[in-house]
């Protein structure tokens, strides 16, 4: 291939890779950078897959090996994505979603796998599964009107002990909070999430939690002010069902959850019995399904400064991590990842994680740029650009080539041979 022809990758590419290469000791740097790459181009979760799918200097038992035994942190990576994440979409609100996804595994020697409560109910599964509960963190962004969940970090709960999903979202949270100290952050969780000790260990952090509780969740009106002798009452008069539907109601109709959805909403600021009396905001909404029927939920959010719409509509954004599992796990090969123990199964999953992150980075921020990408397939031009198209067309130029050569020892960047590309990424950085 004309080394000219490199010159349609887009030059953020190298820079987001020269920027993660940051956080690793120099002598693993471009085994890293093969892996990286061959994640992203292939759609297998085996080591064995990215490396056919390059020129690889060594042999495949290195790549293993380095994955094992090698002087660098995954922990460190990650931190250095969500650094990344900050510089390039400098929102003064940054969204976070927590939710956890099974993968399915057959062997009772696999890292962490034990028995799961199927709660996806689906049809072709039974209640109860083998599997692996990996629980992960996003950042949520906007793209063409539709919300995107970027994956951030993974922590597969062990089989023993008493570590449950709830210790390792804290474990996560805990893990970036220094990054987001100039950020305003608001958690998203599902029901199963909000919990007493997750959510506290958030608000003491300073981030706010919107998420959906219980449909009777227990919630009292402030306290009259304390006039007599004897110890002021903790709760007011309790809520009640009638009381609840006395609240003033608003109608809406907008684009929720992917189409037009009439909304019906209440909302108060009371006190939740099962944070300890703490003040929140509730929203008591119904969406109208074709039929009429109304579906009641309850949402909560630690902030009670925020009108009942924006707590809907910020939890919306919560939504676009289940697609994300879904990619990951079909078409980026979570669910084929494989390794002997919990800590190296870490560092992979995290490294596929990366290579999921980089085209749709590509897909957000360079959507004029990465047009040249996706002439692979003249019939889908009228389609949206998704990673998976991007992926595709990366791969007519990165297939069977060394990147290893690619990275630059003296200057420490990964750039083109192509002598005017490398013009225009000097001029980026």
């Amino acid at each position: 291939m004309n080394t000219k022809e490199y010159s349609n990758i887009p030059g953020e590419l190298f820079y987001y890779i020269t920027f993660l290469a940051r956080a690793l000791p120099a002598r693993s740097i471009k085994t890293f950078i093969e892996l990286l790459i061959g994640c992203l181009l292939t759609q297998s979760g085996f080591v064995t897959s990215a490396w056919w799918i390059l020129d690889m200097k060594n042999h495949w038992f290195s790549y293993h090996k380095w994955l094992e035994a090698g002087k660098w942190s995954y922990l460190k990576l990650m931190r250095q994505w969500v650094k990344l994440f900050i510089h390039l979409f400098g929102q003064e609100r940054i969204y976070l979603c927590i939710d956890d996804s099974i993968v399915l595994r057959a062997s009772k020697k696999a890292p962490a796998s034990q028995i799961h409560h199927q709660h996806g109910n689906k049809p072709d599964l039974s209640s109860f599964v083998r599997g692996q509960c990996w629980v992960g963190l996003a950042a949520t962004v906007e793209r063409l009107g539709k919300n995107t969940a970027l994956p951030l970090l993974f922590r597969l709960p062990p089989d023993k002990g008493n570590t449950s999903k709830i210790q390792a979202a804290k474990t996560l949270l805990r893990s970036i909070r220094q990054l987001l100290k100039n950020n305003v952050v608001t958690v998203l969780a599902d029901s199963w999430y909000m919990r007493r000790s997750f959510i506290q260990a958030q608000v003491n952090k300073g981030f706010t939690v919107i998420g959906q509780v219980r449909i009777d969740t227990v919630f009292y009106q402030l306290p009259k002010a304390h006039t007599g002798r004897g110890r002021p009452r903790k709760y007011g008069k309790k809520y009640t069902k009638q009381d609840i539907m006395n609240l003033p109601v608003e109608t809406t109709t907008r684009k929720l959850y992917g189409r037009e959805q009439t909304l019906h909403y209440r909302t108060k600021v009371a006190q939740a019995r099962f944070l300890k009396g703490q003040l929140v905001r509730f929203v008591w909404c119904e969406f109208e399904d074709d039929k009429g029927t109304k579906k009641p939920r309850l949402l909560l959010s630690t902030d009670t400064e925020l009108t009942a719409l924006q707590i809907i509509l910020a939890y919306e954004k919560r939504w676009s991590i289940e697609p994300m599992f879904n990619q990951m796990k079909n078409a980026w090969g979570m669910k084929q990842a494989w390794q002997q123990t919990r800590q190296v199964l870490h560092r992979w999953v995290h490294l596929i994680a990366l290579g999921y992150v980089l085209p749709q980075l590509l897909a957000i921020k360079c959507h004029d740029k990465v047009e040249p990408l996706l002439k692979h397939a003249p019939w889908q031009s009228h389609t949206d650009t998704t990673a998976g198209r991007i992926r595709m067309g990366l791969l007519k130029y990165f297939s069977h080539v060394r990147v290893r050569d690619w990275w630059c020892m003296k200057y420490r960047k990964f750039q083109p041979p192509d002598t005017n590309k490398l013009a225009e990424f000097e001029a980026f950085l």
